[in-house]
């Protein structure tokens, strides 16, 4: 708390009292829902409007989610080093300023003439990679931007913007396509990154010239230690992020399910996809606030929820309700920000203040490298089974996960409080927002 604040201003959601953050957070609001609402416009354009019906739908939907998330895995250490060596303003304004330049190119070419498929897929390419720079950045940038009672509050605002983005973009994407088809979504998109690179250049970073250099803190300073050698000193760390990377095959197939469904068995257009979108974006709202008050250790509360979601991703496959499949989809994202807020804070408390900057970075690589290879997967399945049968597919799969991740927080190197429990984790208001619609235990991952 500054001197200067009062306890009026104080009780102020921080991004009210630091007009800094509060410019850089709506940025951020602004660049992942142009996203989001690229890649499920896209998606439905694809499916919906660009592929024959006798055509490959399931693959050619699956390769663009593939590529689109491609840059993320990729491009890990290089935007690793750019954010370490580039003032954080600069590279949040250069990323979303291109990213809008690329956006008004291609609506450019949409309305002049009907644009073939690879144009989508480039364009998701280049995209992607500005969304993979901005979205650390600004993770790395939040000491720079508000004092130190608010780097918590700060960094739930930041988490939770990827499920309020997630979807306004899930929602309008369909919508938008199916109204000015893909000349209005790339229209939409630019605008945003380009409204959000003027916000990010018009805003001081007030405490980033103030911030200490980690070389003039210490005459020694500690090495900081690689991913590969943190978790092999932690492998309660390590057990729990590969059986993630499992079960985010089957989570994040729900890109490519829920069009090919809409498409093949319910027979209806985008505005019930928005309508699946907005659901699976509502339940991980709701998981995101009440998930750090679940009793029980995270694994346990993981492994629950995960055979909870189990049950919820096989409704759609065993009955062709749209209620039903709503009220599914609300309880699947429950179940994803739930477990997101759970074991954020567990890693939180589990690894030291030092690894953290190349833990987290790496873990959102580790845990995104499933995406493309699920969206090609089931995408390809798309077009030889019924969306049904990919439905009881990922349910099918996450059960033996939920298993194993129950059992990991059985072992005797799982880490325990003095009452014998696991870990504890924080609850209320200092517990960090959940992940991504989709994506365990972040949300995506981006």
């Amino acid at each position: 708390m500054t001197p200067t604040s009062t306890p009026a201003a104080r009780r102020l959601p921080v991004v009210l009292r630091n007009r800094a953050f509060g410019a850089v957070w709506a940025a951020q609001v602004l660049t992942q829902a142009a996203g989001r609402m690229f890649q499920v416009g896209v998606v439905w354009w694809l499916v919906g409007h660009a592929i024959a019906a006798d055509g490959d739908r399931g693959l050619a939907s699956g390769a663009f989610l593939a590529v689109s998330t491609l840059p993320a895995v990729a491009l890990a250490p290089l935007v690793a080093t750019v954010i370490a060596r580039c003032p954080h303003r600069t590279v949040l304004g250069a990323s979303s300023a291109l990213a809008g330049l690329v956006a008004a190119a291609t609506a450019g070419w949409t309305y002049l003439a009907p644009p073939p498929t690879l144009v989508a897929y480039g364009a998701a390419l280049l995209l992607a990679g500005c969304q993979a720079l901005f979205d650390p950045c600004l993770t790395t940038s939040v000491p720079e931007l508000v004092d130190d009672a608010d780097i918590e509050a700060a960094t739930g605002f930041e988490l939770a913007t990827q499920s309020l983005a997630g979807l306004a973009g899930g929602l309008l994407g369909p919508l938008v396509v199916d109204a000015w088809d893909l000349t209005g979504i790339v229209s939409g998109c630019a605008g945003a990154y380009l409204v959000a690179a003027v916000l990010v250049f018009l805003t001081r970073f007030p405490r980033s010239a103030a911030a200490p250099e980690p070389a003039t803190t210490s005459a020694d300073p500690a090495p900081r230690r690689t991913l590969r050698r943190i978790l092999k000193d932690h492998p309660f760390i390590r057990r729990v992020l590969l059986c993630f990377a499992a079960v985010n095959l089957f989570t994040t197939a729900l890109y490519v399910v829920m069009p090919l469904y809409t498409r093949a068995v319910l027979h209806a257009q985008g505005s019930t996809v928005a309508a699946l979108e907005a659901a699976l974006g509502i339940g991980t709202l709701l998981g995101s606030f009440t998930g750090a008050r679940l009793p029980g250790s995270p694994t346990a509360v993981g492994g629950a929820c995960l055979g909870l979601m189990a049950a919820a991703l096989a409704t759609p496959g065993l009955l062709a309700d749209r209620a039903a499949i709503v009220g599914a989809l609300i309880v699947a994202g429950w179940c994803v920000g739930a477990i997101g807020v759970r074991f954020v804070a567990l890693f939180q408390r589990l690894v030291p203040a030092a690894d953290k900057p190349g833990f987290f970075a790496m873990m959102q690589a580790l845990l995104g490298a499933t995406f493309p290879l699920s969206s090609l997967l089931f995408g390809a399945l798309g077009d030889h089974l019924s969306p049904r049968t990919l439905c009881i597919l990922q349910a099918v799969g996450l059960v033996p996960l939920a298993v194993a991740l129950w059992w990991t927080g059985r072992r005797a190197d799982a880490p325990r409080d003095p009452a014998g429990g696991t870990a504890p984790v924080a609850s209320g208001a200092d517990a960090p927002a959940a992940s991504p619609a989709g994506t365990l235990p972040l949300e995506e991952a981006r």
